[in-house]
């Protein structure tokens, strides 16, 4: 019997495979996924907690927490089962999954402007956290010194990603991963340990801050914006299973879904402390970031955001890879680009600088993306999945799974609703407050 000779565009296809981030590297191990869910999961917002929780109260703001928890760990076991629901295929990128489940031209509209603006918002957020991050070490050590504007600061992060932005794949860069996993523990746990210390406060409020019922129901509406931001992981998952290797009788949701539940109890053990205790601790008097609250000692205080700035190098890594392999993809297989070095090397120095030029002209962008955050933010983590689920596997009505997945949408489309609202408004009450190129 003759074997199969590969045709020529077969094997142009493998090559081009071979060089794209997503799918050059198939040898990660279930800690690759662990480590790289952590990181893309647990950013900076988990120091807003405290504050989230405050807007929404005792009650409601545990709930939000726990449901959000559970939700989005049940959506992302479906997009781990999803990824190779096609025997001999994989689903290596969201949007092929919304392309099989959507169909060709629908699933790319619905998935890709989403998941951009996802990836892209929080990478230009990170910078300016990152350049925040700097400023405040900066300031904390040096009290005397000259104030120095918050873009040099984030000239100087963006100048670490013009470096790494260079390493090919996912698998490359799972050591920045790992440190910034290993940090978001470190200053979470700083963050609950040092208000735990700090003690109660004497004059602790735990009543809703705001002069009138509006102002609190719009910061409540908020408030479910930033938790829902705080669940983000999402985007990048179908990207980080890609790189497991796969057979039939090893398949990939196996390392992969072991990797998300230890990545699911690190994610609890930093923003359950984190969220209980800052507000225990503080009250309705807790600042947007709790390490700004916490002002001594200052050393501990230097050392956190030391920890965040790591953290926040790795996290821009682990979003900016897809948006990497989006362009890359767009360059080589539509507009029949050569895929060499020099091609990488533009197209990734651009869009870091793309992301560094906003951060700097829009250094309040942080508060656009509880708004942003819940258009785009909410549908690809809590109801995207299972729409995919339900026109896919097509459950019988009214069995578990059909009313699992239609409680999830409900809930998911209040948040869309929802977090919009108060972001917006929050946005139009900040806005005398911004300052272009502060």
């Amino acid at each position: 019997m003759a074997q199969h000779q590969p045709r020529k565009d077969e094997i142009d296809e493998k090559a081009i495979d071979d060089w794209l981030p997503i799918t050059s590297s198939r040898k990660a191990k279930w800690w690759y996924s662990t480590f790289h869910n952590v990181t893309a999961m647990v950013g900076a917002g988990v120091l807003s907690l405290p504050y989230s929780l405050a807007a929404l109260g005792w009650g409601p703001g545990v709930t939000v927490l726990i449901i959000s928890w559970v939700v989005t760990l049940y959506t992302l076991w479906q997009m781990v089962e999803m990824h190779e629901m096609v025997p001999g295929k994989r689903f290596d990128r969201y949007h092929e999954l919304g392309q099989h489940a959507f169909g060709e031209k629908l699933g790319l509209w619905i998935v890709v402007p989403q998941q951009l603006i996802v990836e892209v918002g929080v990478c230009i957020v990170y910078m300016i956290t990152g350049g925040k991050s700097i400023k405040k070490i900066h300031d904390s050590l040096c009290t005397g010194c000259k104030p120095i504007k918050t873009s040099y600061f984030i000239i100087i992060f963006a100048s670490i990603h013009f470096v790494l932005s260079h390493l090919p794949n996912f698998n490359s860069i799972s050591v920045v991963s790992l440190a910034a996993a290993v940090m978001s523990l470190s200053y979470s746990t700083i963050a609950w340990t040092a208000s735990l210390h700090r003690g109660v406060q004497p004059d602790v409020d735990y009543s809703y801050k705001g002069k009138d019922q509006q102002t609190v129901m719009f910061n409540f509406f908020s408030a479910l914006g930033d938790v829902a931001f705080a669940y983000a992981g999402h985007n990048v998952v179908l990207e980080i299973q890609a790189t497991i290797p796969s057979t039939p009788e090893k398949p990939s949701k196996k390392p992969m879904w072991l990797g998300v539940v230890v990545a699911y109890i690190v994610v609890a053990i930093c923003y359950f402390p984190v969220a209980l205790v800052g507000y225990y601790v503080f009250g309705n008097s807790v600042d947007d970031n709790i390490l700004i609250t916490l002002e001594k000692p200052k050393w501990l205080i230097a050392a956190a955001n030391l920890f965040v700035v790591i953290h926040v190098i790795g996290s821009y890594q682990i979003y900016a890879m897809p948006v990497f392999d989006m362009m890359e993809t767009f360059l080589v297989r539509k507009l029949r680009f050569k895929p060499r070095f020099t091609l990488r090397f533009i197209t990734r120095t651009l869009y870091v600088a793309f992301t560094m030029i906003v951060g700097i002209c829009i250094p309040f962008f942080g508060s656009l993306l509880g708004f942003f955050g819940g258009l785009a933010l909410a549908p690809t983590t809590y109801f995207l999945p299972c729409i995919m689920w339900l026109c896919v596997y097509k459950p019988r009505t009214f069995s578990l799974s059909w009313f699992a997945n239609w409680i999830c949408i409900i809930l998911g489309v209040m948040l869309v609703i929802l977090g919009p609202i108060g972001g917006l408004r929050n946005i139009i009450i900040s806005s005398k407050d911004y300052k272009f190129f502060s």
